[in-house]
C-alpha cells in the first residue's frame, strides 16, 4: 500500500518518547535525510539538485526541536510550528496554526500536510493534518511499545486505528528504521529516506536512514 508521506509518535519500551519521519515517494525517489546543527532536513540526492526546479516543495526541515518538544513534518511548516512552540504557545495550538498558516501544497495532487510532535518530559504528543477538505488535530497519551501514525494519502486521519503495537526500537536509529520496515510500516511501499528523534535525557537523539 502506497501511503505517501508518514509522520509517527511512540514510546519505546523504555519509556521513551519518539518522532519519526519517512519519505515514500513515487515522482521524486532521489532523496535524502541529512542531519545539520541539531535538526533534520530532506534535500535532493548529490545529481538530483534539478529536481527542486521541477517541485519546490520536495526539500525543507522535517525534524526540529523546541525545548521539550521535538517536531517532525512533511513540509516547510516545521520552521513556524517550532518558533511558535518555542514562544510559549502549547503544541496544539502551534501545529494548527501553522496548518492554516501555510495551507495543503498547491501541488498537481493537492498533498496534506502532516506533523507530528512528542515530549521528552511528558508521555503525550501530538498528530495533525491539513488537507484540501479538512483541518485535523488530536493529542495522544504515548504508552511504551507503541507508535501511532499518519500519512499523506490512505490513512490520513489522526485516529485510534493507525497504531502499531509492535515498536521494539531502543535508540534514534532503530526508530528511523522501524518507520521503514518495522511491524505495520513493513507494508508500506516505495520508502525514500528516514528520520527519528527519541528522548534521551532533557534532549534528543537523531538519527536518518541512508537508503
Amino acid at each position: 500500500m502506497y501511503l505517501g508521506r508518514i509522520v509517527a509518535i511512540g514510546m519505546t519500551k523504555a519509556g521513551k518518547a519518539a518522532a519519526m519521519y519517512r519519505v515514500s515517494s513515487r515522482s521524486f525517489p532521489n532523496r535524502q535525510a541529512v542531519i545539520n546543527n541539531g535538526k533534520v532536513a530532506i534535500v535532493p540526492r548529490p545529481g538530483a539538485e534539478g529536481d527542486l526546479a521541477k517541485n519546490p516543495y520536495i526539500s525543507y526541515n522535517c525534524i526540529r526541536m523546541a525545548g521539550e518538544w521535538a517536531v517532525a513534518t512533511n513540509g516547510s511548516q516545521t520552521d513556524p510550528i517550532v518558533e511558535k512552540i518555542a514562544m510559549g504557545m502549547s503544541p496544539r495550538d502551534a501545529i494548527t496554526l501553522g496548518l492554516l498558516a501555510m495551507d495543503y501544497e498547491k501541488d498537481q495532487l493537492d498533498t496534506p500536510r502532516i506533523v507530528a510532535v512528542v515530549s521528552c518530559r511528558k508521555p503525550v504528543g501530538f498528530l495533525g493534518i491539513i488537507r484540501k477538505d479538512a483541518v485535523l488535530v488530536r493529542e495522544f497519551a504515548l504508552k511504551p511499545g507503541e507508535v501511532h501514525y499518519l500519512s499523506t494519502y490512505e490513512r490520513n486521519r489522526p485516529c485510534d486505528e493507525n497504531v502499531d503495537t509492535a515498536f521494539d526500537g531502543m535508540c534514534a536509529e532503530c526508530a528511523a528504521n522501524y518507520v521503514v520496515n518495522g511491524g505495520v510500516f513493513s507494508e508500506f511501499t516505495n520508502s525514500v529516506t528516514s528520520a527519528a528523534a527519541v528522548a534521551e535525557g532533557e534532549g534528543f537523539q537523531l538519527a536518518v536512514t541512508i537508503q
